[in-house]
């Protein structure tokens, strides 16, 4: 229905208006009750010819005479004395068009709608706000309070300065070592040796003297009265006599230039103690280098021709200490000794080492200022257990 009355009225805007009335006559008989009150169109003459544009008028039709209105014209309110004087203010010159054309345009701002919020929500941000304001009034009136005193007693401000950034050095505490005596020192090391092998009981002793200085350098020898406890392989350099002798008191290896030679080529030692004879010691010079600590030394005894007597000792236990960086470090027996044998060898030790004791070193006697710290310990030191600190 709605689609058939949109067709019609698009159809009724095409249509002249002298025709709008006939097509409303012809389109009434649906509502009409009967024909006979339905006025029908006089037919029109053939003869005459129309032409598309005509449109059929209706006879009956009367036209309608238009009358003239007219309305009163509504006065013009006068203009006030402020709008008289902005309209006379309008007016500009040159200079002032100059100015005003790149002055920027200015529109109407519009702002989105603010929503009220709820009434509980308003009512706890007003306390916020109420504490808010009473915290600020109360900031205020103690700076107010603080400028009087300051004011009354003249009480000069401070400067503040920030200091610069330094590292601050934490200073550890050190726990005070405690200090045995030679015996009890002796009980704790045995106590502690408790791994599955014969731990060897070692002694490291710091010097006071200057690591710079090489003619303050500290190295000997010592025969241990119960030996390390340690199986030494003993080498002789040594022909003829002297090499049948170094034999017969049970030297390991015997050898002469060929020896020399040997251990020259292969650049491998297979011996724990070094002795030559002093007209060998010119030869063993250049494996010097192999050798290393096991190098014969005069000083040590192990260049000697009274070879039998140094192989003896050195199967006996004889033990070389040499310093380095002021600490001496030497082996002075097993853990498996008992305290009398570890007692022996330690005093055996310590006097050889204050003998030792190089000429250059002047202190205030004989030992002061010698012999710094005196540590004992087991080959496998246990963190919670360190070195014993001997009086």
């Amino acid at each position: 229905m709605a689609a058939a009355m949109e067709r019609f009225f698009s159809h009724t805007r095409r249509i002249p208006r002298s025709q709008i009335s006939y097509l409303f006559l012809r389109h009434t008989r649906p509502f009409c009750s009967s024909e006979s009150n339905i006025p029908q169109p006089e037919p029109q003459p053939q003869s005459q010819p129309q032409s598309d544009d005509a449109v059929p008028r209706n006879p009956n039709r009367q036209p309608i005479e238009i009358q003239p209105v007219s309305y009163a014209v509504k006065p013009k309110p006068e203009p006030s004395e402020d709008e008289q004087s902005a309209e006379n203010g309008t007016s500009f010159t040159r200079e002032d068009i100059r100015y005003v054309k790149d002055s920027p345009a200015i529109f109407p701002a519009s702002f989105a709608n603010r929503v009220a919020p709820l009434p509980e929500f308003r009512t706890g941000m007003g306390m916020e706000e109420q504490r808010g304001q009473e915290l600020e009034s109360e900031r205020r009136r103690i700076e107010a309070d603080n400028r009087v005193f300051r004011r009354v007693f003249r009480v000069v401000e401070e400067e503040k300065e920030v200091p610069f950034p330094t590292l601050i050095k934490v200073e550890k505490k050190q726990a005070e070592k405690t200090v045995y005596d030679l015996q009890e020192a002796i009980r704790q090391v045995k106590a502690n040796a408790k791994r599955n092998f014969d731990e060897t009981v070692e002694a490291h002793v710091n010097l006071g003297i200057d690591r710079r200085r090489s003619d303050l350098g500290v190295s000997g020898a010592v025969v241990l009265p119960h030996g390390t406890g340690k199986i030494v392989k003993v080498a002789v350099f040594a022909d003829g006599a002297a090499a049948d002798e170094a034999r017969a008191v049970g030297a390991d290896v015997v050898g002469g230039d060929e020896l020399i030679e040997e251990i020259r080529t292969s650049g491998k030692i297979n011996f724990d103690k070094c002795i030559a004879t002093h007209s060998m010691m010119q030869r063993v010079t250049k494996i010097g280098k192999i050798l290393r600590g096991l190098t014969p030394n005069a000083k040590r005894g192990t260049v000697t021709n009274n070879v039998a007597a140094a192989v003896k000792e050195a199967k006996q236990g004889l033990l070389d200490f040499r310093m380095k960086d002021a600490i001496v470090h030497v082996g002075l027996g097993k853990a498996s000794f008992p305290e009398e044998s570890l007692h022996e060898n330690i005093g055996a030790f310590v006097n050889a080492l204050l003998l030792a004791k190089p000429a250059g070193l002047k202190k205030t006697s004989k030992y002061a200022g010698y012999v710094n710290s005196f540590h004992l310990c087991s080959t496998i030191v246990e963190f919670a257990f360190p070195s014993i600190l001997i009086d």
